[in-house]
């Protein structure tokens, strides 16, 4: 290789790279496929690294969400100057397997495991003046949840030839449960024509119901740490029942309703014969009636001393006579 004339420079700085390249890399390994853990158990995540561990060594174990970017990561605990310092929400159940840390291998250890543990882990390794690679490796972490018993319920139109949909949703479980609906009982279960199921999403549809669709049926939610179910009961109904019913109940009140207004008629006739004949026409002459404009006085009156009857005087006699118009 000829070397230009005066590029001492480019001389040193080429040497230099081969040289120290090799022995200053730091290298972090980790699993490369993503770890789970059942929630409430303890959760083991392997960081190995080589580098030429010296005073400046340090070491940081961070935490991100899923779906946030590494830049948002929080610290767990770190390693510096030989002490181990935890820090963070997860500072009481973090620890290191090897402390201090200082033998190629730093294990997080991250007790009673729960379901907001789930994400990404930082292994962090800093060795100045070891900068040839940025010495990270990352970590998912899965927390395995038993499904929680699930939410059943049902819309649609339950009647003969309708069809209805029966949903089911559980609110919690990692991996996410797949679900499975079953009739309960000795009837039969619906032609699978009938019936269409999604186990992703829980749901069932139920076409061309009949009367002998409706019984219960349950939902079971599964993943691999376990399951749990919930039961809905269908009840499909006729119309044709009810118009019928309706039919029935309509006549029933119309007889009733005839039977009161007989009832009530007869009733009327009989308190009208008790009632006694008091009124009279206007061409009926009572014997006893007093013509107008006399007073009524006794004719005849009895002496009580004597025992005999008096006439009346002649001054208390009343005539009257009759004004009739004179007619020329």
């Amino acid at each position: 290789m000829a070397w230009l004339p005066g590029c001492f420079l480019c001389r040193f700085l080429l040497g230099w790279v081969g040289w120290s390249a090799p022995g200053l890399a730091v290298e972090v390994k980790v699993p490369s496929e993503p770890l789970s853990a059942p929630v409430g158990k303890t959760a083991e995540l392997t960081c190995s690294y080589s580098t030429s561990v010296g005073d400046n060594f340090a070491l940081e174990w961070s935490f991100v969400q899923p779906g946030k970017p590494v830049s948002m990561s929080q610290p767990i605990l770190y390693f510096t100057n030989g002490q181990l310092y935890p820090t963070g929400s997860k500072a009481e159940r973090a620890s290191l397997l090897q402390n201090p840390p200082t033998g190629g291998v730093a294990t997080l250890k991250l007790t009673d495991v729960r379901p907001s543990d789930a994400g990404t882990y930082l292994c962090h390794v800093n060795n100045p003046p070891d900068f040839y690679t940025n010495g990270l490796g990352l970590i998912n972490l899965t927390v395995l949840v038993p499904p929680s018993r699930p939410s059943c319920s049902q819309n649609g139109q339950t009647s003969v030839g309708g069809s209805a949909a029966l949903r089911c949703s559980s609110s919690t479980g990692a991996p996410k449960p797949v679900y499975n609906w079953i009739r309960l009982g000795a009837s039969p279960t619906p032609s699978p024509g009938s019936m269409v199921q999604d186990e992703v999403s829980g749901q069932l549809i139920l076409t061309n119901l009949s009367l002998a669709s409706s019984g219960t049926y349950r939902c079971v939610a599964t993943n691999q740490m376990g399951s749990a179910s919930c039961e809905l009961t269908l009840s499909v109904t006729d119309p044709s029942k009810g118009r019928v019913a309706g039919t029935v109940i309509g006549v029933l009140l119309g007889v009733l309703f005839l039977a009161v207004a007989v009832f009530c008629l007869i009733r009327f006739q009989k308190e009208r014969r008790k009632r006694p004949k008091e009124t009279f026409g206007g061409s009926d002459l009572r014997e006893d009636a007093v013509a107008p404009g006399v007073s009524e006085q006794p004719l005849e009156s009895e002496d009580s001393s004597n025992g005999l009857l008096e006439r009346p005087s002649s001054a208390s006699t009343v005539t009257t006579k009759s004004k009739l118009p004179m007619v020329v």
